[in-house]
């Protein structure tokens, strides 16, 4: 089993910007999405495609299943989620043994920046740099799968 063991950030700057490693253009889409999982694809770069499954609430932990899979299929299968689509610039900043992801959103969900980081258990100690601000992991309406719903325009 896969476990994704994650914690999510507003951030409090654009100082972030001065330690971006790598940068990549995502578009997503969900086939489906419900309490008890959503199953995701991704399309990262107009180059590589992926389907993704994670079962489990918005948390720190949850179980994620990741295959890539050929692009053409990532196509036709992103043109089936229509409605519930998702784009981001993703920056990586590495720092030490761990990467920062920072996801610019864009269209319906422009003006929502998120940092996650991805950690090996979930009382991992790590660095909080100074351009990260408020926690926001367990608040559901960060999450891709929400978003794709819910966009951040149309929050109050």
């Amino acid at each position: 089993m896969a476990l994704e063991i994650e914690r999510k950030f507003l951030l409090a700057s654009d100082d972030w910007r001065k330690s971006v490693n790598e940068t990549r253009h995502i578009r997503q889409g969900y086939l489906c999405n419900d309490e008890r999982a959503s199953l995701r694809v991704r399309i990262v770069d107009d180059e590589k495609a992926y389907l993704t499954i994670k079962s489990g609430k918005a948390a720190i932990s949850r179980d994620e299943y990741e295959y890539a899979i050929p692009l053409e299929d990532g196509e036709e299968l992103i043109a089936k989620c229509a409605g519930r689509l998702i784009e981001k610039t993703r920056h990586i900043i590495r720092h030490g043994h761990l990467a920062w992801e920072i996801d610019v959103f864009e269209d319906r969900n422009a003006g929502l920046v998120v940092a996650e980081i991805e950690l090996d258990h979930p009382d991992q100690e790590f660095e909080h740099p100074e351009w990260l601000g408020e926690e926001v992991t367990g608040d559901g309406r960060y999450t891709n799968a929400s978003l794709s719903q819910h966009p951040y325009h149309d929050w109050t």
